[in-house]
């Protein structure tokens, strides 16, 4: 992407691109050009290294530019960062959507001049609030992402993320419905929520209210949204107004990306989950006796230290347990600072063969959701010229070329390996 000659380069999560898109923005607004932001990832210590690795191949590929870093592996080691050569920047993700930051570096007022260069990065868990802002940094006028938190209170004993973005802080619900409301009148046909652990949204907030509440709030109050969609949940924290919600309102798409990370419950304990088996079990139950068409993904992680193979094989029944659709799996990677790295590991080529299994599980649950699309009439949101969504998420290949944004009627006609094939019709 590029504007005023600003391009941007992102590592990790949907929330990074998203704020990634801010940045942006926010660099255009303060008068910042000829600059690249990169934007790291530290969920593992190999997306550590890919973090450091772009910084360098940044500066190599535009030895001209303004070299912005910033990210949660910033956050959690900004001097690493620093000695990389050629970085002029550093800035923490709590000053990364601040407006003054962008201000300061357009102007060249260093933050506190190093050896190195200019760091601005303070105590994240001292942060008790959210910059809440509307990026319209989007491709099309067809998806739109909203961040409604950031941060996590919990302390999954893999997970280096809380360090990376602080506790966790919500971003009120009236200003959330507003930012849907001007997105919305902007041409957006589906809102997605994102964050960080968007099921503890609220918890900060005066009568500590649920997701569910944020949900109903926006489909009550706007009406003309067409599609609301949620990004990754937790499935120890849905709420019963957020399950009435899967249940009233066919504007919620029917579609949950669940973090579940494995289906044995003492690897579970032993990760610090707050839920079991059995609870996703439920859960996938219940969703589904209110909403039939209601589709499931997961984050499955194989190979975390002491997964003996009869608990690995109750992660890969839970596919079936629970009709999993979409699944993304994760090869566990020790990242150094968590009580995770100092278990007793699993040698890597068991990692590498769990995680082909789960693979392999997924491409077949895949491809039977997909035969049962085959003849439906279904309502497509377009996203580009030969590509849209179902409501389940599923993408489809069309017979022709459109304009995207809109939302039209495809007949499924078939499929190939990687998504749906379809027919517009009237």
């Amino acid at each position: 992407m590029t504007n005023n000659n600003i391009s941007h380069k992102t590592l990790g999560c949907r929330l990074n691109f998203y704020e990634s898109s801010a940045m942006k923005e926010l660099a255009v607004d303060a008068g910042l050009s000829d600059a690249v932001i990169v934007n790291t990832c530290a969920v593992t210590q190999e997306a550590v290294r890919k973090s450091c690795q772009m910084v360098r191949q940044v500066k190599r590929s535009n030895p001209n530019k303004k070299v912005i870093v910033t990210g949660c592996a910033v956050q959690i080691d900004p001097e690493q960062f620093s000695k990389i050569e050629g970085v002029d920047w550093i800035i923490g993700n709590s000053q990364k959507l601040r407006p003054n930051s962008w201000q300061k570096i357009a102007n060249d007022a260093p933050f506190n001049q190093s050896e190195h260069g200019s760091i601005l990065v303070e105590d994240i868990m001292e942060v008790k609030e959210i910059n809440p802002h509307l990026t319209k940094g989007f491709n099309n006028r067809a998806v739109a992402y909203v961040q409604v938190q950031n941060g996590c209170d919990h302390r999954c004993t893999f997970c280096i993320i809380p360090f990376g973005r602080g506790n966790s802080r919500s971003i009120p619900a009236g200003v959330v419905v507003s930012q849907i409301r001007e997105l919305v009148a902007s041409g957006f046909k589906e809102v997605v929520l994102t964050g960080v652990d968007i099921t503890s949204w609220g918890g900060d907030l005066p009568g500590t209210p649920k997701l569910g509440y944020l949900v109903t709030a926006i489909l009550n109050n706007l009406p003309e949204l067409q599609r609301l969609r949620l990004s990754s949940i937790d499935p120890a924290e849905i709420d019963d107004l957020l399950f009435q919600a899967f249940s009233d309102n066919g504007r919620l798409m029917p579609h949950i990306h669940l973090s579940v990370q494995s289906g044995n419950n003492m690897i579970l304990k032993r990760m610090k989950r707050r839920h079991c088996r059995e609870d996703v079990i439920t859960v996938c139950q219940k969703l589904r006796n209110m909403r039939p068409e209601i589709v499931f993904g997961a984050d499955i992680i194989a190979g975390f230290p002491t997964e003996s193979e009869a608990m690995f094989q109750d992660s890969l029944a839970l596919i079936d347990d629970c009709d999993l659709t979409w699944l993304h799996v994760f090869p566990f990677s020790p990242r150094q600072g968590t009580p995770a790295a100092r278990m007793p590991q699993n040698n890597r080529k068991a990692i590498r063969d769990r995680a082909a299994q789960l693979r392999e599980a997924g491409e077949v649950k895949k491809k039977e959701f997909y035969k049962t699309q085959i003849n439906k009439n279904e309502t497509v949101l377009i996203e580009s010229a030969t590509t849209g969504r179902t409501r389940q998420y599923a993408v489809v290949e069309l017979n022709k070329d459109v304009s995207p944004g809109q939302l039209l009627n495809v007949v499924i006609t078939g499929y190939n390996q990687t998504r749906l094939e379809g027919v517009t019709v009237n």
